[in-house]
């Protein structure tokens, strides 16, 4: 039974869906459902708007991956050190991450207000530019910023805790033997803590690249895409076109392309990261 429930919650919606990207089915209108080939597929990777929504997520995922890998790495590092406070400050940085997605998108969605927004009074006080002058959801060239800093707010801490893990595992005997080698701490840093940290790394640059790459949520709730396609990433093209323009089959043969990408890219990521593991 539990096989047969694991099959009908996952495989069948799978099936159903590549079935469907074959077709003209539209969820909104009854009537006869065609076989088009791979019309839709064609239609999809000769898309302009396709491929920007791709460079938008491909934008997306990057610059959050980098960002929140840096610090959260360094915050690891640093919490690892156990200063006086470091279980409470722990608990505070942990924060971010146990809060909704709709939380969250409000909460920022407010603060980047330029009338009363705290974040345009922060950086009006730190440049002197004047708080009413930009808008980070309205810009084009701020919105996809505005985006990345609100994931990497919400989701460093997660970093964070998979590379203090990777740490915390380090045994002490090995940097007991490197002090009696004389060796320095930045040679400690480099030889030791970073190598023996590398797959903890990769894991969390893993699980943030698949996260990040179908997000939704947070987008939806800040920008809806805006302004304009700025920050329309791949998962709201695809609602879009699936619970807007009702394309379902257009949609589905987009689905399958997304999951192709990332299920492939994940895989080749794996590897890599299994090579390093073996070191």
């Amino acid at each position: 039974p539990t096989i047969v429930l694991l099959l009908a919650i996952n495989i069948f919606p799978l099936i159903w869906t590549i079935y469907l990207s074959f077709t003209n089915y539209a969820a909104n209108r009854s009537g006869e459902v065609k076989n088009v080939g791979i019309r839709n597929y064609e239609r999809i990777l000769t898309d302009a708007d396709i491929w920007g929504a791709m460079q938008a997520t491909a934008h997306f995922v990057i610059w959050t991956i980098v960002i929140e890998t840096v610090l959260g790495f360094a915050l690891a590092y640093l919490i690892d050190k156990k200063f006086r406070g470091h279980g409470f400050w722990t608990t505070v940085l942990l924060l971010p991450m146990m809060l909704s997605p709709a939380v969250v998108g409000n909460f920022w969605k407010f603060l980047y207000e330029p009338q009363i927004g705290l974040f345009n009074y922060a950086i009006s006080f730190l440049t002197g530019m004047d708080r009413t002058s930009f808008q980070m959801l309205g810009e084009v060239s701020l919105a996809p910023w505005s985006i990345v800093i609100v994931d990497a707010w919400m989701w460093t801490p997660y970093v964070m805790l998979i590379c203090l893990a990777g740490l915390r595992s380090i045994p002490d005997y090995i940097y007991a033997a490197a002090e009696v080698d004389r060796a320095s701490p930045w040679r400690q840093f480099v030889s030791i803590t970073l190598p023996m940290s590398m797959p903890f790394i990769m894991l969390a640059v893993l699980f943030r690249g698949i996260e990040n790459f179908k997000m939704f949520d947070l987008i939806n709730l800040l920008t809806s895409g805006g302004p304009g396609s700025t920050t329309e990433v791949a998962s709201i093209t695809l609602k879009r076109a699936a619970f807007e323009s009702w394309r379902t089959g257009y949609s589905s043969a987009f689905a399958i392309i997304l999951f192709v990408a990332v299920f492939g890219l994940a895989n080749i990521y794996v590897k890599a990261l299994n090579r390093v593991k073996q070191r």
